[in-house]
């Protein structure tokens, strides 16, 4: 049985912080790291001890993790970055909250004997015989250790200890992954034998030839384990010293955190089949859908509601299944200034379909302009209480400007990114995915035969435009980051113009019905460049949705995009791996990629017209490269294997961690299918006839870490999953079980009165009532029994797989 873990958390802001700069402020940034490998880095808060930061991030990590940890740096110019302080959270500290952590956090010292990573790989024995009792240890090697020196590396050494007894190994220098290959024997006295209480530790050091030895971590095995199993051998996770973390009582500030675990074993597809049978038939029959809808919770729809969209993905019929969800909502619907104004699951559903199957599109429409506004950095502000004349230096050299300068001006630079927005918008129906076209076309449909009187003409625009332009371009243009249409969140004055033509572009999609009944007038020199727009956005709205049902590919897919689409793009950094070694500084050369589910290629410049390309399905392993092997940062491995087997191995540097992170997740999601992935790689390079990370010198020899080929950011471009989908529409059904099997399947009491059961069979002759008659019932009970038998069925699966797993776990202990 599989696990599914998800790590879900956001960076909301932090208070109090202590001041590091002369100025008498600080730049904050907070590193975010699992298990001491850091997944992401906010963006910097400039002079502010009150930092706002709102970041979010989800990791996929399906081998697990131990501890989640918010490191706060100040950033400096000039010099290494200062550490203010940091937070960790266990894995068992956040799955002990159902419903995930919301909380103030005071910081703590940051503490380097606190700091570890890695893990040892031991073997341990305790020998009796008649001349002597002795303990022996075998110290086989050690991967992942953390750096201690400045060349990014440690000079590891073991020592072993129990009561008054201790060994040690040699050091082997300038290594994080150190083979030892040495046994270290302690005698120990009779009565030692008889002890219960002891424990053997095994501690890692760095060795320094000047001040004291560096803690790299430790292992502490209980000597009643040697007592029951004679013979233990494995990898053991180095711990901490054990120095508790003292609470600064504030002093170093706090952080606002929300972090939620989400934690699933996945059985095998065949269980969950039956599930996905029920909601397929529920495109046809809703009644499955119907019940899902009624037990879900507001603060789990729009998990559900992305769920269902990619389930539906991978069986070819996400078009009816939104159509059902968008006919039962239209339907309900009596007063059309209503119309999917909630946040049911229709509107989430809609919502994340847009986000799943177009994220590529807006991406085309919308970067062009969302770059120049940032390039730019114009000061723009319409609302007079808001102008500030220190801050328009920009707008004019000729002494002091009046209010109504910045407004012309503001005005002038917002209808131009106004016009291009729009522009490029209604330009672009041919880049639009025809699934999404298609299912604009059924809802527009619905509408128009809902809403039939004159005075609703608008409302089929209305329904199609509140999705794209309210839902889908307005929220990528007032946060760039959370579309991955930016690397960072935009500065106080860019923020400033990205609200304003959000709100904008708002007033378009409302197709300029609300103008000038607000409270903000003050928006209204930008109302005759919406009102001019209206004509050309239903023109737009009339092509998008003329299109062919068939068009739309709708067949089982594995991915939210198609084979040729361009995943991801950008400058990297390529090693030049032919000729005479170079100065590292000099062996990366500036390389234009692209990423395809199908190859991942690259030119000297985007419009080059010669590309070098590599087939996804040749990639064994993506994995990140320790910074002394070319003493450069952010650089990446992708190791590939040609039809001999032979591996070829290209080294990409990227800008920043957070681009790394992205690039690894982007080329292991395409390639997460491939069926030759590596188990192990190696972090360094081989050099001077070693590898410089473990210092082998065979360069075929096994890779000394282990791959994190599954481990990946969470975004729109995940992979389609049916067996963990699945999963988590069965936990929602789980939770609701009892509330289903009371409103369907609970018979009435047999002390009904006589006037109830004529009740019900007057209702029964009349069906067109209010509720569901018993004959309309019938079939809802069916439904409904077929879906308590399906969730009863997976509930027992799951049952029987974890006690097979305690049993297995119990017979590896017993027997080792």
């Amino acid at each position: 049985m599989a696990k599914n873990t998800s790590l879900y958390f956001r960076i909301v802001e932090g208070r109090n912080l202590p001041a590091k700069d002369v100025s008498g402020t600080s730049d904050p940034y907070c590193i975010v790291k699992v298990d001491n490998e850091v997944v992401a880095r906010t963006a910097t808060v400039w002079k502010n001890l009150n930092p706002f930061w709102g970041e979010e991030y989800t990791l996929h990590l399906p081998m697990g993790f131990h501890s989640l940890s918010f490191h706060v740096m100040d950033e400096d110019t000039i010099g290494h970055d200062d550490v203010i302080g940091k937070i960790t959270l266990t894995k068992e500290a956040i799955g002990a909250q159902a419903k995930g952590l919301d909380c103030w956090l005071n910081l703590t010292k940051v503490d380097p004997d606190e700091e570890v990573q890695g893990e040892i790989h031991l073997g341990l024995e305790l020998l009796k015989d008649t001349e002597k009792i002795s303990l022996r240890c075998q110290v086989i090697e050690a991967r992942d250790l953390a750096p201690r020196d400045i060349s990014g590396t440690s000079d590891p050494f073991t020592r072993v200890i129990f009561n008054n007894h201790s060994a040690e190994t040699s050091i082997i220098k300038k290594t994080r992954f150190p083979h030892w290959g040495e046994t270290l024997e302690l005698e120990l006295d009779p009565e030692e034998l008889r002890e219960e209480e002891g424990t053997v530790t095994v501690q890692v050091w760095d060795w320094d030839m000047v001040g004291k030895n560096d803690f790299l971590g430790k292992v502490e095995i209980p000597f009643a384990c040697l007592h029951k199993t004679p013979q233990l051998e494995g990898w053991f996770r180095l711990m901490p010293l054990g120095n508790n973390e003292v609470d600064a009582g504030g002093k170093l500030g706090a952080l606002r955190l929300k972090v939620r675990l989400v934690e699933d074993q996945i059985l095998p597809s065949m269980y969950y089949q039956p599930l996905i049978d029920l909601l397929v038939e529920s495109v046809e029959d809703s009644s499955a859908l119907t019940m899902l809808e009624e037990v879900t919770t507001v603060e789990s729809r729009q998990d559900v509601a992305m769920t269902l969209v990619k389930i539906y993905l991978g069986q070819g019929l996400v078009v009816p299944f939104l159509d059902y969800l968008n006919t039962r909502e239209v339907n309900h619907t009596t007063d059309p200034n209503t119309l999917f104004r909630s946040n049911s699951l229709a509107s989430k559903a809609m919502e994340q379909f847009m986000k799943a199957v177009g994220m590529l599109y807006l991406h085309e429409v919308l970067k062009p302009i969302i770059n120049r506004i940032f390039d730019e950095k114009k000061y723009i502000e319409l609302d007079p209480c808001k102008i500030d004349l220190n801050r328009t230096r920009r707008i004019s050299f000729k002494g002091a400007v009046s209010e109504a300068e910045v407004r012309d001006s503001s005005v002038e630079l917002l209808q131009s990114y106004l016009t291009s927005i729009i522009e490029s918008i209604v330009s672009s129906v041919d880049q639009c995915p025809p699934v999404m076209r298609v299912a604009f076309k059924q809802l527009h449909k619905r509408v128009e035969e809902q809403f039939t009187e004159p005075e609703n003409e608008d409302v089929k625009y209305l329904a199609i435009s509140g999705f794209f332009f309210l839902r889908f371009f307005a929220p990528a243009i007032l946060t760039p980051k959370l579309f991955q249409l930016r690397d960072q969140h935009a500065d106080t004055r860019t923020s400033r113009t990205l609200l304003l033509l959000a709100k904008a572009l708002q007033s378009v999609g409302n197709l300029g019905l609300q103008l000038g009944h607000g409270k903000e007038q003050w928006m209204a020199p930008l109302h005759p460049i919406i009102l001019r727009s209206v004509a050309s956005v239903k023109d737009f709205l009339d092509k998008l949705i003329d299109i062919d049902h068939d068009t739309a590919s709708e067949v089982p897919q594995r991915a939210v995009f198609t084979a040729s689409v361009t995943v991801k793009e950008g400058f990297l950094h390529k090693h030049k791996a032919e000729g005479p070694q170079l100065l590292s500084r000099f062996a990366f050369k500036k390389r234009y990629f692209w990423l395809t589910s199908e190859t991942l290629s690259y030119a000297k410049t985007p419009d080059w017209q010669v590309r070098s390309s590599i087939p996804i399905q040749c990639v064994c392993a993506v994995e990140r490269v320790d910074e002394n092997a070319f003493q450069q940062q952010n650089v990446m491995q992708v190791i590939t294997q040609d039809n001999d087997g032979q591996l070829h191995t290209m080294y990409i540097q990227c800008k920043n961690v957070n681009e790394l992170n992205q690039w690894l997740s982007a080329i292991r999601k395409v390639s997460i299918y491939n069926e030759r992935m590596l188990p192990s790689f190696h972090p360094g390079v081989h050099r001077s006839g070693k590898w410089t990370c473990c210092l082998q010198a065979d360069r075929a020899v096994a890779g000394c870490s282990r791959t994190h080929s599954a481990v990946t950011l969470g975004d729109w471009s995940d992979p389609l999953d049916p067996d963990v989908e699945t999963q988590t529409i069965y936990k929602q059904l789980l939770q609701g079980k009892d509330k289903l099997r009371n409103k369907y399947l609970e018979m009435p009491d047999d002390d009904e009165t006589a006037s109830n059961k004529e009740k019900k069979t007057n209702v029964d002759v009349h069906p067109d009532g209010a509720e569901c008659t018993v004959q309309q019932m019938k079939p809802c009970q069916g439904i409904a029994a077929r879906l308590l038998v399906v969730i009863e069925d997976l509930e027992q699966a799951h049952a029987t797989f974890q006690r097979r797993e305690k049993e297995d776990a119990t017979s590896v202990i017993m027997n080792p």
